[in-house]
């Protein structure tokens, strides 16, 4: 389908971009991080020190109406008025409108999920820079981040269910509240696969564009999306 060639096409363009800037950034993240054999030892000095309440939350809002959901939307909305997803939205601005809030509508669902259910389960799904060096295993790394969060004072890896449940409380609640009523779950599960590749193009982003001086995201001011706690913040 299209929009299956497109979001491959952004992760593809994703890593691409990042290669210039690979040698540029200096990443920091605690034990655990896959990472390549030269930086193994020295990730068990890192501590890890878990996220304040106010950290988290302010993650939320950035996540949920900050100006990268703001952007993907705008783009998604793009991608759907080109294929005419739904038809019966039609054409024009009232369509595109109508694509831009439903998109908008679901990423913002799956965000308030993913908080909601990462404080039930007591993990941090914010993302952490990998410390390893090199294409492969840093891309490697933020692949692996969006099935795992971090749980304990500790902040050992664990396989994430608000992570994977997520993109699909986003896409069943589109499905059933303000989709055609011809939509049922297969289309929320469909929906929500791309949803879920989006957040893995996403990861990519964070791990290559969005950190160190002269990263593009930090130009842009997106930089602060996803920021992971600095050792020595307030538990």
């Amino acid at each position: 389908m299209n929009m299956r060639r497109m979001m491959s096409f952004l992760l593809v363009i994703a890593g691409f971009a990042a290669l210039p800037l690979a040698e540029a950034q200096m990443l920091v993240d605690s034990p655990g991080t896959v990472a390549s054999a030269s930086t193994t030892n020295n990730l068990a000095d890192i501590p890890y020190t878990r996220p304040t309440e106010k950290t988290k939350l302010h993650n939320y809002f950035l996540d949920t109406v900050g100006p990268y959901p703001i952007i993907g939307a705008a783009f998604a909305a793009g991608i759907n008025q080109a294929n005419n997803a739904p038809p019966e939205w039609k054409q024009g601005a009232e369509g595109y409108a109508k694509r831009f809030g439903s998109d908008f509508g679901i990423a913002g669902v799956s965000t308030t999920a993913r908080y909601a259910l990462s404080e039930a389960f007591r993990e941090d799904t914010l993302y952490y820079p990998c410390e390893c060096k090199g294409f492969l295993p840093r891309l490697s790394h933020a692949m692996i981040s969006t099935f795992t969060a971090r749980r304990g004072d500790d902040g050992h890896r664990v396989f994430s269910i608000p992570d994977l449940i997520a993109p699909y409380a986003g896409s069943m609640t589109a499905v059933y509240a303000w989709y055609p009523d011809r939509y049922n779950y297969k289309d929320g599960f469909r929906i929500g696969n791309y949803s879920l590749l989006a957040y893995i193009g996403g990861n990519v982003a964070q791990e290559f564009l969005a950190h160190g001086p002269h990263s593009l995201l930090s130009r842009m001011h997106l930089s602060n999306s996803h920021p992971a706690p600095t050792a020595g913040s307030n538990p």
